[in-house]
């Protein structure tokens, strides 16, 4: 099971940090993806980090803004936001994946957590 928090209300400029925690599994078995569904829209890929930590992927949208990272010990992975902007409004959902080669589709992952809300005000 996965549960994301950290989410609220932030004004333009600010900055959140969710949490992914993770149990009856060890995270550190998998891959991990941060995704996020705005209203009225496709649930979309926000950021990903392989089993290892070794290997990070992000959307365009959220490079340079956003940082992944992952704890396995504590069984939790990060999503660091910075530089918000009203388009990051939605919720943010974060799921496992086993699939080798960096997928990014939503379809690659499971255990989906029931999700954060993050909004940004202008």
């Amino acid at each position: 099971q996965l549960v994301e928090s950290g989410g609220g209300l932030v004004q333009v400029g600010g900055s959140l940090r969710l949490s992914c925690a993770a149990s009856g599994i060890f995270i550190g078995n998998y891959h991990v993806g941060w995704f996020r569904q705005a209203p009225g829209k496709e649930r979309e890929f926000v950021a990903r980090t392989s089993r290892n930590a070794i290997a990070t992927d992000y959307a365009d949208s959220v490079k340079g803004r956003f940082t992944i990272s992952r704890k396995n010990m504590q069984n939790t992975v990060y999503l660091e936001m910075n530089s918000l902007k009203p388009d990051d409004t939605a919720v943010y959902y974060c799921a496992i994946s086993t699939r080798a080669g960096g997928a990014i589709d939503p379809a690659a992952f499971g255990s989906w957590g029931q999700g954060t809300q993050v909004t940004v005000s202008s």
